[in-house]
């Protein structure tokens, strides 16, 4: 009887009801959930044959109800004032992994998790996690702050980021610039021609402090000779290796209206030869501190070394490196990439946090605390550079706000509730029926 199918009808309609119910009750219990996917549900109806061919019968199918939760909308960001606060602005997930299986470094074993946002803070180990015990996973740097190769469609190249509170480090010296004016007079015939010092404090791998000293000494002319020679000597040395010398070289500087006490020339006596492409040489400092490369300025421009009047001005002498420091705290970048700041203005890049994409994101399986894993559905996943590809960018100090619209959550609240109880009063009018049905019979 048709009678029965609109009973079956009701009790679907009853049924698909309470489960819109459910993701409506979820949603609006997360609105406040910081990553939280809303879900919905969504309504298919069911098309029975009415068998038997003929007589304006009609069998009610009924609804099903199918929940999804839209892992590809994004919430809105919202500023905090933790630095490793972190969210995903655009395309693309955290990878992170449960603290309960981490043992040590992680492998291509371990089970990875994804997350739209998350705030993690180091434990008593330095281990970067949330509160829910999620551990951000990276790539590590080495020592010289580069990322090495590293698998991306496994999680092979992916470990735990742990930070040393208490490590120290050191940046040494690499580069020097010199803009220093040399005086002219002292080329001139019967002109004092002392040697003019400088020194320059330079910083081993190893943080320790040395001195590069560096000399100028004129070429005085000798009778009969009338003119200025317009020549130094340029010699450097090194406290490293006992004050050897490490670099000798002659420099003649220009006197003509155009380009008058800039470089001229510069020969290599001994040590690194000059570059005339970028006005710089390379000095063999002791091997604790590497080579550095000393500009002086490129032949004929101003800046770097010159010969004019008849006074020595040291203008500028610039370097990098820095003495050994302590870590005094962690950003991140919008490329991903984890930066160690240290007490002496030296920061290290020590990790680099890629982002996590797959072809059908609402395909991934939801798990708690805003977690997501791979499934079939999802397809298989690729480790792309933040702001490369598909991927937006990584965004310290923030959080990913809810997806959940309250006022649409309750709009559909009231829909629901009115449909349950029209489908609810469909089953009391089939009682009914069956009722007077029965009363035939009396």
């Amino acid at each position: 009887m048709t009678i029965s199918s609109s009973l079956n009808a009701g009790v679907a309609g009853l049924s698909a009801n309470a489960t819109r119910l459910a993701t409506i009750s979820d949603n609006i219990a997360n609105a406040s959930t910081y990553g939280y996917k809303r879900a919905a549900t969504e309504f298919e109806s069911m098309v029975l044959s009415a068998g038997g061919g003929g007589g304006g019968k009609y069998s009610a199918g009924g609804v099903r109800a199918s929940s999804q939760r839209l892992i590809d909308e994004q919430g809105g960001l919202v500023g905090t004032a933790n630095a490793l606060d972190l969210a995903v602005a655009g395309r693309g997930m955290l990878p992170v992994m449960p603290a309960v299986r981490l043992t040590g470094n992680a492998s291509g074993a371990q089970p990875m998790l994804m997350t739209t946002t998350g705030s993690f803070r180091m434990d008593k180990d330095g281990v970067l996690r949330t509160d829910s015990g999620l551990v951000l996973m990276g790539v590590p740097a080495d020592r010289n702050g580069n990322i090495p190769d590293f698998s991306r469609d496994t999680t092979s190249g992916l470990r735990p980021v742990v930070i040393a509170t208490n490590q120290t480090a050191a940046d040494p010296t690499t580069a020097v610039s010199l803009a220093v004016n040399l005086p002219a007079a002292e080329t001139n015939v019967g002109s004092p021609g002392g040697e003019i010092p400088l020194q320059v404090e330079y910083y081993t791998n190893t943080g320790t402090a040395q001195s590069l000293g560096i000399s100028f000494t004129p070429t005085v002319p000798v009778p009969p000779a009338t003119a200025a020679s317009n020549t130094w000597t340029l010699e450097f040395t090194d406290s490293a290796l006992g004050g050897a010398v490490i670099g000798t070289y002659t420099l003649v500087f220009d006197t003509s209206g155009s380009a008058g006490g800039t470089l001229a020339s510069v020969t290599t006596v001994t040590g690194g030869a000059y570059d005339l492409a970028t006005g710089a040489m390379t000095l063999p400092v002791a091997a604790t501190g590497g080579p550095i490369v000393m500009t002086i300025g490129r032949i004929g421009q101003p800046g770097g070394l010159t010969q004019l009047g008849d006074k020595f001005v040291p203008g500028n002498v610039s370097k990098n490196g820095s003495p050994t420091g302590t870590l005094t705290g962690l950003e991140i970048d919008e490329n991903g990439y984890l930066m160690a700041s240290f007490d002496t203005g030296f920061i290290r890049r020590v990790y680099q946090i890629p982002l996590v994409d797959v072809p059908n994101l609402n395909g991934l399986t939801a798990l708690s605390a805003q977690t997501f894993e791979i499934s079939s559905a999802s397809g298989a996943f690729f480790l792309w550079n933040a702001g490369e590809g598909p991927t937006g960018s990584v965004q310290g100090f923030a959080r990913e706000g809810s997806t959940t619209d309250i006022a649409a959550e309750l709009t559909a609240l009231i829909t629901t509730q009115r449909a349950y109880s029209s489908n609810a009063k469909v089953i009391q009018t089939v009682d009914e029926m069956l009722q007077e049905t029965t009363n035939i019979k009396r």
